[in-house]
């Protein structure tokens, strides 16, 4: 009896481990919805690489003629994101942006609870209805002209002209419906978290986190220092247009080295003085005073005190006032 005791328990401690494993495995099977953020963060990290890639890309031609890719811009581009995509997308289920946030795609064409990877023709898809449309956009007007000749030749220019018209037509009505589409696309994700970009929603691609348990935490103290330093830039920005630099620079210059030192050294330039300008360095152009000994070029001076009021001569700190002709004396010696 003790045996049969032992041996029923036995086969009810099995059953109950079984049933607590296929209960771990239901609920690890079923990941947390990813944040909306991160999915907008994974899309704008793509597009930042892609700009990226493309700048690195012109710089290898920046010693060549001028406007030499521009006929060719819109292949390269596509070419370029069916590169990236090949060793990101097509090999790992997930692009450059959602691996660095711990994302992947999944399919959503099956019912399982479980990870189901993309079809070859589900990533074709999405990089058909990415790269497709941006290269259509940027070619559709000059691909027009050619569109305009008829099977047997050239049609005539009243006709090809209406057929130029109606094809822009035709691709503006296009245009403006996939626009709308993809509005219309943006507010559905607000309302469920699925599928930012139409191609993913057409395509049957949903994103989900690659390593379970993934969290986006953000801690207060990070939230903190960043609203400190935005609201410092900001209080910056604000500020800084408000302050007259050279005028501070002058007071500065004025109480540190003292007027004693300035006027020294204004007597010790003597006659030289007038040879540079007060402001931009250089030999004065048609020269003017503002009161004080030192000469301005009219234009430096001129716009300096439109711009501030209240100016004062940036090298010996005396308040500017009306610009005056300096009057020169010029003798001619002979040899």
């Amino acid at each position: 009896m003790c045996t049969f005791h032992r041996i029923e328990m036995a086969g009810l401690n099995r059953n109950h481990n079984k049933r607590t494993a296929q209960t771990n495995d239901s609920e690890s099977a079923v990941d947390p919805p990813v944040l909306r953020i991160s999915q907008l963060d994974a899309l704008e990290l793509d597009s930042a690489l892609e700009q990226l890639l493309w700048t690195q890309f012109t710089q290898c031609f920046q010693n060549c003629r001028p406007g030499l890719l521009t006929p060719v811009e819109p292949e390269l581009k596509a070419l370029l994101y069916l590169l990236l995509w090949r060793f990101t997308l097509y090999s790992s289920n997930a692009t450059i942006g959602q691996s660095l946030l711990s994302l992947r795609y999944q399919s959503t064409s099956s019912s399982s609870p479980h990870y189901r990877s993309l079809s070859p023709r589900q990533k074709l898809d999405l990089a058909i209805l990415t790269a497709g449309p941006r290269w259509l956009q940027e070619r559709c007007y000059r691909l027009l002209p050619y569109l305009s000749l008829s099977p047997r030749g050239a049609v005539s220019e009243l006709d090809g002209g209406l057929l130029q018209q109606s094809l822009r037509k035709a691709l503006t009505l296009v245009s403006g419906l996939a626009k709308f589409a993809t509005f219309v696309n943006f507010l559905v994700f607000l309302r469920n978290g699925r599928h930012p970009a139409l191609p993913e929603r057409i395509a049957g691609a949903q994103a989900v986190f690659s390593k379970p348990n993934v969290v986006r935490d953000v801690t207060y103290q990070y939230m903190n220092r960043e609203l400190l330093w935005h609201g410092f830039a900001e209080f910056l920005i604000f500020l800084l247009p408000l302050v007259n630099l050279r005028k501070l620079k002058a007071a500065v210059l004025l109480h540190v080295l003292g007027r004693k030192d300035s006027e020294e050294e204004s007597k010790r330039e003597g006659k030289d003085m007038w040879k540079n300008c007060g402001l931009c360095g250089e030999w004065p152009t048609m020269p003017h005073t503002v009161g004080c000994q030192h000469v301005f070029c009219y234009y430096c001076i001129k716009s300096h005190s439109i711009a501030d009021a209240y100016l004062t001569c940036p090298k010996c700190g005396a308040e500017a006032g009306t610009p005056n002709v300096v009057k020169m004396d010029m003798r001619v010696v002979g040899r």
